[in-house]
């Protein structure tokens, strides 16, 4: 099974992946593979399974690598590759389309959206003037889609220049203590957003 997910909703797009590759799954950054380690990721066996599982993330962004992906279509693994967006114009995404699955996931449209963004650039100067902020609406909305919102613009800023490796570490460890932590979801995000203004 090969499929490739994308866009900005990363919370529903990692539910996806959890449910098809379990909660135990290789992850393996797209950017570092080199062209030689394709035949090993997708048909290489491991020493503890025959199939393995596994989410390989920003592949597009490593143009040789991922030229190489029609090689592998018939991949005897479950691997999904995790992408921001896709470039239907290209070579790649042509030659894929109608062989494999592509599936977008995308953020609803929240009324909220701007204050949210205005709440996160906020507390990168001010978290108590954003708990304030975020007291407001908090009642209306979702505590993971509030954070997958916040996650998509860092994600949009990184590649422009105006974000940094920084807030992206601070965004996978909150997100890390939301699947696992069993208090308030809302508690952890207030400390998150108390916090960013320290890493500016």
């Amino acid at each position: 099974m090969l499929k490739i997910f994308y866009g900005d909703n990363r919370v529903l797009a990692n539910n996806a992946i959890r449910s098809l590759l379990g909660e135990n799954y290789e992850v393996i950054e797209g950017p570092d593979i080199n062209a030689y380690d394709m035949p090993n990721i997708f048909m290489g066996v491991s020493l503890f399974a025959e199939q393995r599982n596994i989410l390989i993330r920003d592949l597009t962004s490593n143009k040789s690598a991922y030229e190489e992906l029609i090689k592998y279509v018939n991949t005897p693994h479950n691997i999904i590759l995790l992408e921001t967006k896709i470039d239907k114009r290209s070579i790649t995404y042509k030659d894929l389309k109608d062989k494999i699955e592509f599936k977008e996931f995308v953020l609803p449209k929240d009324p909220n959206l701007n204050l949210i963004f205005d709440i996160y650039g906020t507390a990168k100067r001010d978290g108590k003037k954003a708990i304030e902020m975020l007291n407001k609406i908090k009642s209306k909305e979702e505590p993971n889609m509030f954070f997958g919102l916040i996650v998509s613009q860092e994600l949009k800023n990184f590649p422009n220049g105006k974000g940094t490796k920084k807030f992206l570490k601070e965004l996978s460890r909150v997100d890390m203590q939301l699947k696992s932590a069993k208090v308030d979801p809302w508690l952890i995000i207030e400390a998150f957003l108390l916090r960013l203004s320290s890493l500016s």
